[in-house]
């Protein structure tokens, strides 16, 4: 049983990460607070691949509520032995998800921001490999949307941190999962043959 506790409480650490991930990215669609950029398709390519929302969102929301609700699956199925099967089932969903957020918010990370410049709408960091974080002093070079720039690093910063957290999460769910559903009944078996 106390393998179901430890995933709960897994779940529960789950939840609000995915629900900032979530914040997140939607906040992404919506530089300087306005809609005129998404409407305008101003906005960079890589908010369109939903990475918060849906990689570091709604599927690490699975994990959560199946970690959370094992002691039900207990209950029905009779064994934790099972619980422990799906959990892992869970947990690579969750590890799909959370792997997909990091590599796309890196990514954008990267490329930059979209915005305009002098030489009109582009990305004017793409291709420099990310040098333009250590230099905020060319971020001046994006005029629209207001501080694009530092919105963008923000919250793509806060990505890939919730994102690394949900990824660890998941992978010590997956570990104990597969340690308690195959140590176990070797365990077991060996005490019943201890005792006979």
């Amino acid at each position: 049983m106390c393998s179901l506790g430890f995933a709960r409480s897994l779940g529960f650490a789950l939840l609000p990460l995915a629900t900032c991930c979530i914040v997140a990215n939607l906040l992404l669609f919506f530089p300087d607070g306005k809609m005129i950029y998404i409407q305008e398709h101003q906005v960079t390519t890589y908010v369109w691949f939903f990475m918060g929302i849906g990689g570091g969102g709604f599927l690490v929301l699975i994990p959560a509520c199946v970690f959370l609700g094992m002691g039900k699956c207990v209950d029905s199925c009779g064994t934790e032995n099972c619980a422990m099967c799906g959990s892992v089932i869970a947990a690579l969903v969750g590890l799909s998800g959370s792997g997909f957020c990091f590599l796309i918010s890196a990514l954008a990370l990267l490329k930059g921001p979209y915005c305009l410049t002098p030489k009109g709408w582009k990305s004017p960091f793409e291709g420099d490999g990310g040098k333009y974080l250590l230099a905020p002093e060319g971020w001046s070079v994006c005029t629209q949307p207001a501080s694009v720039v530092e919105w963008n690093v923000t919250l793509l910063s806060i990505l890939l941190g919730l994102s690394a957290l949900e990824f660890l999460i998941c992978f010590l769910q997956l570990v104990s999962g597969l340690v308690n559903a195959v140590c176990r009944p070797c365990c077991y078996k060996q005490e019943y043959s201890l005792n006979a």
